[in-house]
């Protein structure tokens, strides 16, 4: 497996920001009331983290330590401000749907999560592979958790009539709580396959980076201060 494809497989499988990493909590359960939702959100992250991560790595050896972080935000703030335009004057019904959480993108943990721990210390091409795994990991990740909330909720999937007319939609799962529950199923069915997998002898792909744990994170200084006690105590 050569770099590149190994970065979309470890954002689709290995470290999938929705189901391994639970990153991006935020609009994951705000914008999945259906699935036109889930992909439009997923989508319009995933170009702002291809063209952030392109950029943030041309850059890596130009934007100076002590402001690293304002840079990565402000690269990240255009290119979300050029896709909100752009949603808003291509697909108005899909910009009034997401509303808020647009904008929002900008301090989503996946995309400078991403950009630092990756595209500022990676080439160009290999980061900007990692952005498109991820996103489209997260795409997939909301994908599915709209399509079971809006079957389940409205016995619909994009809007086309799926069950029966004699269904009575379950309105719990379209609303706030929902999301958890459906959230909590698609992770509980993931960890059960994986096991299955295991106690048959299947090579299973392990998790790495944020999703092993802060305990075995060598990079824990510069992770949100998510260090271990004696760790704290070393450092004051």
């Amino acid at each position: 497996m050569n770099r590149c494809t190994e970065r979309i497989f470890n954002g689709l499988v290995k470290e999938n920001p929705t189901f391994v990493l639970m990153l991006g909590m935020c609009p994951t359960l705000a914008v999945t009331t259906s699935a036109i939702n889930g992909i439009g959100m997923g989508l319009s992250t995933t170009a702002v983290l291809v063209m952030s991560n392109m950029l943030i790595s041309m850059l890596r050896k130009i934007i100076p330590d002590s402001v690293r972080m304002p840079a990565f935000i402000v690269v990240v703030a255009s290119f979300v401000t050029i896709v909100d335009f752009l949603l808003e004057g291509f697909v108005p019904s899909l910009y009034d749907s997401l509303g808020l959480y647009i904008p929002l993108i900008v301090v989503n943990c996946i995309i400078l999560g991403r950009a630092e721990s990756y595209a500022s210390k990676n080439p160009v091409l290999p980061s900007l592979f990692d952005g498109l795994g991820m996103g489209l990991g997260f795409t997939v990740g909301l994908t599915c958790i709209g399509i079971v909330r809006e079957l389940i909720g409205s016995g619909m999937v994009f809007g086309v009539q799926i069950l029966p007319d004699s269904y009575v939609p379950i309105t719990i799962f379209i609303l706030a709580p929902g999301a958890f529950f459906v959230l909590a199923c698609l992770v509980a069915l993931q960890n059960k396959v994986k096991k299955s997998l295991a106690d048959r002898g299947r090579k299973v792909p392990e998790a790495s980076g944020c999703a092993a744990g802060c305990g075995s994170c060598g990079n824990r200084a510069v992770c949100g201060g998510h260090m271990l006690p004696s760790e704290k105590i070393d450092k004051e």
